[in-house]
């Protein structure tokens, strides 16, 4: 099955939940969709098209907060990617995956703790990357994020007296 016949199978399961496809290459291609519909489009391309979820990545967009989750099939080496916008970065809510593929668990605690994405029913996002005396509220994979001011000589190993 090549990666036009696995984008046609999409648009015909889903049909105008399909927001948008860009095929970027033979390779390469993201299927555009509402934030709702992430579990059932999961569902279909991992256990009915037999793609493997690799990843997904986080992106702080002007529109809102992107999430891509990359699945791949790898007889046929190529990625189909389903891009999803949640355009409330005040409060980004998104259904977890984890309850189809358990592969997802940490790359969203991984999210979750960079760009403040909540992953509704995603019992475990606890820190993974950032120490436990980060802020709430700081995410430093945002555009907004400011990095705080360093104290050279701290870095260097020296020490005040």
């Amino acid at each position: 099955m090549g990666i036009d016949d696995s984008l046609n199978k999409i648009k015909d399961r889903f049909k105008e939940k399909v927001l948008k496809v860009y095929r970027h290459s033979d390779k390469r291609a993201y299927v555009d969709i509402d934030a709702k519909d992430i579990v059932d489009f999961t569902r279909y391309i991992f256990k009915d098209l037999s793609f493997r979820f690799n990843i997904a990545s986080g992106v702080d967009a002007l529109e809102g907060i992107e999430i891509l989750y990359h699945f791949c099939l790898d007889a046929e080496g190529f990625v189909i990617s389903i891009r999803v916008l949640l355009k409330d970065k005040s409060d980004p809510h998104i259904a977890t995956i984890t309850g189809v593929t358990r592969g997802a668990w940490w790359i969203e605690r991984e999210i979750h703790e960079l760009f403040g994405v909540e992953f509704d029913g995603n019992s475990d996002l606890r820190r993974l990357l950032l120490p436990d005396d980060w802020p709430d509220g700081v995410y430093p994979l945002r555009k907004d994020f400011v990095a705080p001011k360093r104290d050279s000589r701290k870095e260097e190993g020296h020490h005040e007296s």
